[in-house]
């Protein structure tokens, strides 16, 4: 789960992590008011939408008068921000974050992720700050420092202050910056985040240390621990195939192409995507019904599909472990007589029952074409798409 900046920021100040003042507005009325609440002579106008790159798609702009403000705020308000992580479509933007200006001296980076190697958290900071970081990482990948922190203690002070020094924090703000990481490292770790990304992380003409930004991922699987959270969530960001799926505990990912997937098992469903792939076509979509899929499952997921425009075949993908091929058989019929299914459906089945389930497939009535394994599936799918 996803949150806006605002949102992280009160997060960070919770936890002791100095941010800008900032009030976020719904409204252009609401963003003049909250300039003049905040007081002073430069605001920074802030579009919030769950995707970076948000300065150079213009959703961020300096404003150095009331007249300033409400000009940005109204051209930023209602506007489709586009930005290198929101796709060709953009985003509509539906709040602000009206926040004091800042002294900046200098932008660096630092993030917290779970490096599944390590199986450790592991923050990673560079002196190379501001809008341009996936550059650095990119083509100069030595200016990326990272650190891995033990479960047991958090991250040592003789940690954050070397990394602090190692990315450009000067002497007289090291210990400011030691204290700004290692409450980040906390709020990483007590809020159960995926993602906790400052950038900038800027170094004030005063000296200060201060988070410029707040990107916050939580694991939707600790959830159920921060009822607190769970209230930030912004349905309007969120995909409406996706919000629908998670009501029936579906795993849906809405993708660019015309070939539906419906698959048992995440690694199977990569593989069935992979595969639709090698075979000249494009998938519409990730859908993991779990192990324990269920008539009504599968015939939520079909219709969550079908919804698409421009759907042009199904793939049901079945590996019978846990879940018994009859089983999913009988909900892949009785699914596609509900949902009066009207395009092409290839069905593979393999695994436990496996002989039944393919019978009842056989003596449904319905027009489906099997498939022995997952290349003949997947070629299967691609040509029937082509022909739709």
């Amino acid at each position: 789960m996803n949150i806006h900046e605002y949102q992280g920021k009160e997060l960070f100040r919770k936890f002791g992590v100095p941010t800008p003042r900032g009030i976020p507005a719904f409204s252009v009325d609401e963003a003049v008011k909250a300039a003049e609440t905040l007081g002073g002579k430069v605001w920074v106008v802030k579009a919030q939408i769950h995707a970076g790159g948000r300065g150079k798609g213009g959703g961020v702009k300096v404003a150095k008068s009331m007249a300033e403000v409400k000009e940005l705020a109204g051209k930023i308000l209602g506007m489709q921000l586009v930005t290198h992580q929101t796709g060709p479509e953009g985003r509509k933007v539906g709040r602000l974050l009206i926040e004091e200006g800042a002294d900046i001296k200098k932008e660096l980076y630092v993030a917290l992720v779970v490096d599944r190697v390590t199986q450790r958290a592991t923050m990673m900071a560079s002196s190379e700050g501001g809008m341009d970081i996936e550059e650095v990482a990119a083509h100069t990948p030595e200016k990326i420092h990272r650190v891995a922190i033990d479960p047991k203690t958090g991250l040592a002070d003789a940690q954050a202050e070397d990394i602090a020094r190692r990315i450009g924090v000067p002497e007289g703000s090291v210990a400011e910056a030691r204290d700004l990481l290692k409450n980040l490292a906390r709020v990483f770790d007590e809020c159960d985040c995926s993602l906790a990304e400052v950038n900038p992380l800027i170094v004030t003409g005063e000296g200060r240390v201060v988070a410029l930004d707040a990107k916050l991922n939580f694991d939707s699987n600790a959830l159920f621990r921060h009822p607190e959270i769970v209230a930030y969530r912004d349905l309007d960001e969120e995909d409406p195939a996706e919000i629908e799926a998670s009501k029936f505990d579906l795993s849906y990912i809405s993708l660019d192409g015309n070939i539906g997937c419906l698959v048992n098992g995440a690694g199977l469903a990569m593989a069935t995507m992979d595969t639709i792939k090698l075979f000249g076509g494009n998938p519409a979509n990730f859908l993991d019904v779990g192990g324990g899929a269920t008539t009504e499952k599968v015939t939520e997921a079909f219709k969550i599909m079908l919804k698409r425009p421009g759907l042009k075949a199904i793939l049901v993908n079945i590996f019978g472990g846990i879940m018994k091929c009859d089983t999913i058989a009988n909900g892949v019929v009785a699914a596609a007589k509900q949902v009066s299914l009207s395009v092409p459906l290839v069905v593979r089945l393999e695994g436990t029952n496996v002989d039944l389930g393919k019978k009842i497939l056989a003596e449904s009535g319905l027009p489906i074409i099997s498939a022995s394994d997952m290349g003949d599936a997947a070629a299967k799918v691609v040509a029937a798409a082509a022909k739709s």
